[in-house]
């Protein structure tokens, strides 16, 4: 049976009893009201009126037209109230003797009848008031008899709801608690086990498929592909570096708690949202999906994190899938990640601080070491020998490799703290390729190499900073001397492409493995297997020197059939 119509039943049942209790007890007051009123309306007043006559006659006197007077009103009022059996022919035989009294009103014979005849009306009503009241008690009797039946089915369907519907209830809540109790626990083999009809019995089988169903899903794929999507979150959580998740439409899917410290927003307002619409009013998530071009130099973020100014390296990840089935890619969004190079930074500046320092204090003895040389290679000083001559030399060359090193450090160490001064203007591009070349002729003839120009004519002047301009093509030419053959040839080419002053410096060398290419403007890089006579500066900071002019430099190269070093510089009009 449902637990519906067992409550519906035991409380109908209980409700019913109450209502027939409350009639048979309302009933049975108006019984008793009933039987009390009639003894009041028919006995009560007969006596009163009897009484009322007996007074009467006691004071009933010749010529007292006033007492027979009261005596008739009474009697006319029992008249109208004869109710029990014989009452009428006492009272027609109290009438006739009160007739022949009121005619003679001193007989004391008729007196006594008169007054006999009412002692039997009053007689009779007293017997009729004990028998009455004997029916009322009994009446009474009887309802209390009927209430106490009633009351007693009410209590024991009262009492058995009370007993019976807790239990039926709350111990299949219990059990069905226990076993969602196992369900948590992950055990998911768990099952209830109610064998009735009712909503339990419904329950008890809902609650059994949940749990198979969670158990073949605990089984499952997705349950497993879920479980690592969890600890991915959770290692992404504990990760050090920021990172920040979007969709294909820019919605960020997750922001780990690194990335929530340095935003300054709560998780919910921010997943969920579309970034574009956080970027209007914050700037570093502005910062964040802002995508440089390749050709925008990267520069490190600078955010106050951690109590202090922090320095970060922004990485895009464009996350791409081939659904199954196809062979297209889809992109499926992005993931942000900002690389915490603060000690790397700090470290930097160190080094910076160290080499700018110590370039310095080489350049005094180093210069002093070159004017000693020029003292011992003055006639006046004294001849030397053979010897003493190649010793000369080669301290000649060293000392001006190591002013070389130091003013190659001292320029990287100005880059980096951006103290370097550029005097950019407008600037002849022939020029400034005159004076590489005559910088660098010595050097050229020394390896019989062939320098050749190769300028288009009536070509604009230039936006550049002329001296550092020149150190870059000189740099650009002294590599390709050192790894060009004797008696070879270097090309320089001047071109106008695209509104931009093209430099080139063409050799035939051995050229630059693939891998390489992308590396050689590192700084301190040099090619595994080269002459290692130099520092790995050179074209880092003609890099910095083209970029701080926006320029741009780069490199074509194939093993074996040498390399084309070039920048661009702005074109004025």
């Amino acid at each position: 049976m449902r637990i519906k119509t067992k409550l519906n039943l035991g409380v109908g049942l209980l409700f019913l009893m109450i209502i027939i209790l409350s009639l048979v007890s309302a009933y049975s007051v108006f019984l008793i009201k009933q039987d009390t009123e009639n003894i009041l309306k028919s006995n009560y007043n007969t006596l009163e009126y009897s009484r009322n006559m007996i007074f009467a006659l006691d004071g009933m006197k010749p010529g007292s037209k006033k007492t027979i007077q009261n005596f008739e009103e009474n009697l006319e009022k029992q008249t109208r109230n004869i109710t029990e059996p014989g009452e009428k022919q006492v009272t027609e035989k109290l009438k006739t003797n009160f007739t022949l009294l009121a005619n003679n009103n001193s007989d004391e014979s008729l007196k006594a009848q008169v007054r006999q005849d009412l002692f039997a009306i009053m007689k009779l009503n007293l017997d009729a008031i004990k028998q009455k009241s004997d029916i009322a008690k009994k009446t009474a009797e009887t309802s209390n008899f009927s209430i106490a039946i009633v009351g007693t089915l009410c209590f024991l369907i009262a009492f058995n709801l009370l007993v019976n519907l807790p239990n039926n209830i709350a111990n299949p809540i219990k059990e069905l608690t226990l076993s969602i109790k196992e369900i948590a626990n992950k055990n998911y083999s768990e099952r209830v086990h109610f064998t009735s009809h009712s909503e339990f019995g419904d329950l008890a089988r809902s609650f059994n498929t949940m749990a198979q169903k969670l158990e073949e899903y605990h089984d499952s794929n997705v349950y497993k592909l879920l479980f690592e999507k969890k600890r991915l979150e959770t290692l992404i959580n504990n990760m050090n570096d920021p990172i920040i998740g979007l969709d294909h439409e820019g919605i960020i899917l997750f922001a780990n708690d690194e990335a929530l410290k340095i935003i300054g927003l709560k998780s919910e307002d921010i997943i969920g949202k579309r970034a574009s619409e956080l970027a209007v009013s914050n700037d570093l998530i502005r910062s964040l999906i802002l995508k440089e071009s390749e050709t925008t130099k990267k520069q490190p973020l600078k955010i106050f994190a951690h109590a202090k100014e922090s320095y970060f390296e922004k990485e895009i990840h464009n996350i791409t899938i081939t659904p199954t089935g196809e062979e297209k890619e889809i992109n499926i969004g992005d993931v942000i990640i900002l690389r915490n190079i603060t000690l790397f930074k700090e470290l930097d500046f160190a080094k910076t601080n160290f080499i700018a320092t110590v370039s310095h204090e080489l350049k005094t003895p180093i210069a002093s070491i070159k004017l000693s040389l020029q003292l011992l290679e003055n006639a006046k000083t004294g001849n030397m020998n053979n010897d003493q001559k190649q010793l000369v030399e080669s301290i000649k060359e060293d000392s001006q490799r190591l002013l070389k090193i130091t003013g190659e450090l001292l320029n990287l160490s100005q880059l980096e703290t951006g103290n370097i001064q550029l005097n950019i203007g407008k600037s002849n591009p022939y020029e400034i390729v005159k004076f590489a070349v005559e910088a660098i002729k010595v050097q050229a003839d020394q390896k019989q190499i062939q320098l050749i120009v190769d300028t288009a004519e009536n070509l604009k002047s230039v936006k550049a900073d002329a001296e550092k301009t020149g150190w870059v093509l000189i740099n650009y030419l002294s590599n390709a001397i050192r790894y060009s053959s004797e008696k070879s040839t270097i090309l320089i080419k001047l071109k106008e492409e695209n509104n931009e002053m093209v430099f080139q410096v063409i050799d035939t060398g051995k050229g630059i493995e693939p891998r390489y290419k992308d590396k050689v403007f590192d700084k301190y890089f040099q090619i595994p297997g080269s002459q290692k006579s130099g520092t790995g500066l050179g074209l880092a900071i003609s890099k910095e020197f083209i970029e701080a002019q926006n320029g741009s430099v780069g490199v074509e190269s194939n093993l074996g059939l040498g390399s084309t070093f070039w920048f661009t510089l702005k074109v004025l009009h």
